[in-house]
């Protein structure tokens, strides 16, 4: 079966690039999803290779049309950071509306989740592979990130751990680490340091449980040897709030922290 059916350039921002990819399908999962790969400015000339950021919730990334609630405005994202020498692909992987809560977590509970395990399986070994093969990207774990908010948060710190050959950088804003009982927390502690960034992030305006549980996972990183502003970065936002708005304001400022300055010829 096909894994591509088109690729082809959907819009420019700031000269930036934003290539979809159609009807990628997962044999992990049985499902088909348009993945989003924007290119940064300086793709065009040269022929740079470039680190990577795979990010979940793809379709409240880049274009406000198709976003739940507002866009993160991503591509201007990368392309401001791209102005400070530290150039990136990003990809924005879909979430499959009813199946997102499962495929965002592989702990089973009350409110659902369990096929996270099959879905970074198709992060890994059918959209990276696929974005490698198609475009100049760096595709080492240095170079090789992963991203997302609430849930996407949630599946991101995992694959961190999960996949440490795979991703040496992660972010993960306002993570829902209070899922299913707070068993990211028990399966992070029993899980090796594994180097590389790490940026953790939640509004305090989200309340509890959510700050709490956040807080908590801040302390745990810290214990298993995580060094604040080297190779963890703790923001607590006093005015954010759950929301796309405050996501993609804070995406910004994460990106220097996350990425390597320059790019390999």
């Amino acid at each position: 079966m096909r894994l591509l059916r088109q690729w082809l350039p959907r819009w420019s921002a700031r000269k930036g690039e934003l290539h979809v990819l159609r009807a990628v399908y997962s044999p992990q999962l049985g499902n088909q999803r348009d993945v989003s790969v924007f290119l940064p400015p300086s793709y065009a000339s040269g022929n740079t290779r470039y680190q990577v950021l795979y990010m979940q919730d793809g379709q409240n990334l880049f274009d406000a049309s198709t976003s739940f609630a507002g866009a993160w405005g991503v591509g201007e994202a990368i392309e401001w950071a791209s102005r400070r020498g530290v150039a990136a692909i990003a990809v924005g992987i879909p979430n499959m509306g009813p199946a997102r809560i499962d495929e965002y977590s592989p702990f089973a509970g009350a409110e659902g989740g369990g096929a996270g395990e099959r879905y970074l399986e198709f992060v890994t070994r059918t959209v990276k592979p696929l974005v490698d093969e198609r475009f100049r990207t760096l595709p080492d774990r240095e170079h090789t990130g992963i991203a997302g908010s609430s849930m996407g948060g949630l599946i991101s710190l995992y694959a961190f751990f999960r996949y440490p050959e795979v991703f040496g950088f992660a972010a993960a804003l306002s993570p829902s680490v209070w899922f299913a009982g707070g068993a990211l927390l028990k399966a992070i502690a029993r899980a090796p340091r594994v180097p590389g960034r790490l940026y953790l992030d939640i509004g305090i305006r989200e309340g509890e449980p959510s700050v709490g549980f956040a807080r908590r996972l801040r302390d745990l990183l810290l214990e298993k040897g995580y060094r604040e502003r080297r190779d963890l970065l703790w923001i607590e936002d006093r005015a954010g709030v759950h929301h796309e708005s405050a996501w993609g304001r804070r995406f910004r400022k994460a990106l220097p922290f996350l990425l390597r300055e320059g790019a390999a010829p």
